[in-house]
């Protein structure tokens, strides 16, 4: 019998599927937001359940085993997580794909960590979704999975999936899930009790090394894209970009529409934007100075181009940024060319 749809605000009971070989960094970043969460609320209001089908415990990629139990029909988590990491194909065992169908057809959400998309692509959930999993896979999973669509932010939140990269994105992501029941003020004081300066959203992209995007055969591609990255705050036109990497300019147009599918242009004024970005999240710079670190020559053109890629302007994103930064500290003291 499905259960009734929840808004993820709703959901206080976590489960965490344990794959052969799954990272346990991401797997206790998630969990650790919640144990804090209940900490500082100073009641439970969250609760995790680890569990594996097949195993009553798990070996982590680390050697770390990590005890698990079966699925229990009359306490179902509101969203379950799949947890990988190495081995992640030989770990998507048939009994693991036909849990997840199970619980698909309960209406449960699902949702991964690092690996763990590749099992629930694997089982056929993730067809006609937006969802993230870590950057070693992105290229070949691309490839496997034509109907799911794989983006590259930290986590990606798709009406009733949730999948996240790895390392310590799933901390981001798990702050976001509770951010409405527990507050600001919360969200920010767990931050800061892990000694986190900046809380990534879902606009937040995971740096995915353009080599592992494009492979070695395109060394002239990634030569221009680092010439773009070390010339931020006076970009470079495209007549001297193909100077100094000796390609023409036709060449460089064709590189980057044929193996990324944006003009050099395109890639040039995303990559300061997400610069900039960082700046105005992590930095106490004004908007002017990163509106010039960043290598525009207005405020009005950075602020448009902002809002067009971001969906907020330079001034909303700092104001963010300020009361976030602030509430840690009170809670933890007492064109992409010249243009």
């Amino acid at each position: 019998m499905s259960r009734p749809a929840m808004s993820i605000s709703d959901y206080t009971h976590f489960g965490f599927v344990l794959l052969p070989s799954f990272t346990l960094l991401s797997f206790s970043s998630a969990v650790e937001v919640l144990r804090m969460a209940n900490h500082l609320l100073g009641k439970s209001v969250y609760r995790w359940s680890i569990l594996n089908p097949d195993a009553d415990s798990v070996v982590s990629s680390n050697g770390i085993a990590i005890a698990t139990r079966p699925f229990d029909n009359l306490d179902m988590p509101d969203v379950v997580f799949v947890c990988g990491g190495t081995g992640i194909r030989a770990a998507s065992s048939p009994e693991i794909l036909s849990t997840l169908r199970h619980l698909d057809a309960q209406g449960i959400t699902l949702g991964s960590l690092c690996t763990g998309a590749y099992a629930l692509a694997k089982a056929g959930l993730l067809n006609g979704y937006r969802c993230s999993t870590h950057w070693e896979n992105l290229t070949v999973l691309r490839q496997e999975f034509p109907a799911v669509e794989f983006e590259e932010e930290v986590f990606v939140v798709d009406r009733n999936r949730i999948t996240c990269t790895g390392g310590v994105a799933p901390l981001d992501m798990v702050l976001h899930l509770i951010a409405s029941k527990v507050g600001a003020e919360i969200r920010a004081s767990i931050a800061s009790q892990f000694i986190v300066a900046h809380i990534r959203d879902a606009k937040d992209r995971q740096r995915v090394p353009l080599l592992a995007r494009v492979g070695s055969v395109r060394e002239a591609l990634v030569e221009v894209a680092s010439l773009m990255e070390a010339n931020i705050e006076e970009p470079l036109s495209l007549g001297e970009l193909a100077e100094l990497s000796h390609s023409s300019q036709r060449q460089i147009q064709r590189m980057f529409r044929e193996n990324l599918g944006v003009t050099p242009t395109q890639y040039y004024l995303n990559l300061r934007l997400q610069r900039a970005r960082e700046l105005l999240t992590q930095t106490g710079l004004s908007v002017m100075n990163i509106t010039v670190a960043c290598g525009f020559q207005s405020a009005c053109h950075f602020s448009k181009t902002y809002r067009k890629l971001f969906g907020v302007t330079p001034s909303s994103e700092r104001g963010w940024g300020l009361h976030q930064t602030n509430t840690s500290f009170q809670n933890s003291s007492a064109g992409y060319m010249r243009q």
